[in-house]
């Protein structure tokens, strides 16, 4: 399953799939809906040459994606990359989460990141696996850390050394 890096073209796909993880309440909390105008302005930004941006495709459509993003404005951090992962539905389970995520551990250490980090709801024991089968370690929770739909919710940090 290999990854590619993303193009504008892939947008729409991207999009979709963005917006079923936030559906499902259980990925990000994230609440508002993407267009495939947002993922293009996110593919365009400033910040894309560090941060990189993989699809995975099964018969030539995105089944899954991952990027990175600046974990802060400091210069501190320069180094440290604020990834997510994505699978569509109907693709979950066979393996595209996986093949983005390594991809993206690869693309960002050529790009120059020294590490990648997320905070994982703790109840998604799928991406929880997905992080250690690829080798990131469990921080430690941050409870209460925000309110999704009226709800406090427990996050997992997770980091990888690239």
């Amino acid at each position: 399953m290999p990854a590619r890096s993303a193009t504008a073209a892939d947008a729409s796909a991207i999009a979709q799939i963005y917006n079923e993880g936030i559906a499902d309440r259980i990925a990000t909390f994230e609440t508002r809906l993407r267009t495939p105008e947002d993922i293009r302005e996110r593919l365009n930004s400033p910040q894309a040459a560090q941060h990189p941006a993989l699809v995975v495709e099964e018969g030539g459509k995105v089944v899954a994606f991952a990027w990175s993003a600046p974990y802060s404005a400091r210069e501190v951090y320069a180094g440290i990359g604020d990834h997510g992962v994505y699978v569509a539905r109907a693709a979950r389970g066979q393996g595209y989460g996986e093949a983005a995520l390594r991809a993206l551990m690869a693309a960002a250490r050529l790009a120059g990141l020294h590490k990648l980090t997320s905070r994982v709801l703790t109840e998604n024991t799928a991406s929880r696996r997905l992080h250690i089968r690829c080798g990131f370690r469990e921080v430690g929770v941050h409870q209460r850390h925000a309110q999704l739909d009226g709800v406090w919710r427990d996050v997992v940090t997770v980091e990888v050394l690239l």
